[in-house]
């Protein structure tokens, strides 16, 4: 027995919104299996795991199983519950989300990741957990144990942001670009925090570093522009490169990607065509290329033809 088999069901009575449900409390869960998934909307291990839980919930509820997606925001913008409605539409979501912008269901599962699914018992007690992407057949066997079922596996296959990272590709990290966390800037001038400074990109950017160019204000989760014509430039080495994006006060926002300064072509993302284009018009994460063919080390500069956009964190796959 783990030390998650002697706990029992949170409160979710924190919640600050209810989305596809009313507010469900032990009552109404009471008799069922029950399934937490903690997600914020930007998060790429979420969104590829996010099939599975969709799939789980559609294959199981007959059984007896209630899937809760509680979303705990990790960016400012996040608390915005017309983001998480939309998200929530976008990917077909049609199980109950409480809304979780004072954290205070985070809390009282004492949790500490995105995502995090908890496995609760028919008599409300935590049967497993597990953080992050991956362990998917386990966890589906967790589910048919608490309802004591015994069959084949749902079949998952997740496309475009929800397909399966590259793993045995994948060497450059998730990197934040706000000064709190932020990390790996390469820049010839001092980076200044909180106020506007012009900078100049590099002539030579190391692998997994990335540099601004223009003027940009450094905040605490994200980097501003400040003037139309600013870049961003990363040297990683992924199938996959995403940016979580937000307009601020102005949308739409244009932007163009290039790749070792030359448009994409058929390395382009789902948020990009063949020559690189694209449009911010709500915050959330966006695909700005997935390289078709050998995947080798890259060079990224995604410029905006507007001014307003705050960037907050690459992510790869």
């Amino acid at each position: 027995m783990t030390v998650f088999e002697r706990l029992h069901m949170r409160s979710l009575a924190g919640a600050t919104a209810w989305l596809n449900s009313k507010p469900l409390g032990p009552a109404d869960l009471r008799g069922h299996a029950v399934l937490i998934d903690f997600w914020t909307l930007t998060c790429i291990n979420w969104l590829r795991q996010e099939p599975y839980v969709r799939a789980w919930s559609q294959a199981y509820r007959d059984d007896g199983l209630i899937v809760i997606g509680v979303h705990t925001p990790e960016f400012s913008f996040e608390h915005d519950i017309e983001g998480v409605r939309r998200a929530t539409t976008e990917r077909a979501i049609d199980y109950p989300v409480a809304v979780d912008n004072d954290y205070a269901v985070w809390s009282a599962f004492d949790n500490h990741y995105w995502p995090a699914l908890y496995f609760i018992d028919r008599e409300g007690t935590v049967r497993d957990h597990h953080f992050g992407e991956g362990r998917y057949e386990r966890s589906e066997r967790t589910i048919q144990r608490m309802l004591g079922l015994e069959r084949g596996f749902v079949p998952v296959e997740g496309a475009g942001v929800e397909a399966p990272a590259d793993w045995p590709q994948l060497a450059t990290p998730e990197t934040y670009l706000g000064y709190a966390r932020g990390e790996r800037l390469a820049t010839t001038t001092e980076p200044a925090f909180d106020k506007s400074r012009d900078y100049e990109l590099p002539e030579h950017l190391p692998a997994n570093e990335w540099a601004l160019g223009g003027e940009w204000i450094i905040g605490r989760e994200n980097v501003a522009l400040q003037r139309v014509g600013g870049s961003i430039t990363f040297r990683f080495h992924a199938r996959d490169a995403h940016l979580v994006l937000s307009p601020g006060r102005r949308d739409p926002i244009r932007f163009r990607v290039l790749l070792d300064g030359e448009v994409p072509g058929a390395s382009h993302g789902v948020d990009t065509d063949e020559a690189g284009s694209g449009q911010l018009g709500y915050g959330r994460l966006y695909q700005l290329v997935r390289q078709r063919g050998p995947v080798r080390e890259r060079t990224l500069t995604i410029t905006f033809l507007d001014a307003g956009v705050e960037a907050y964190a690459f992510t790869f796959g």
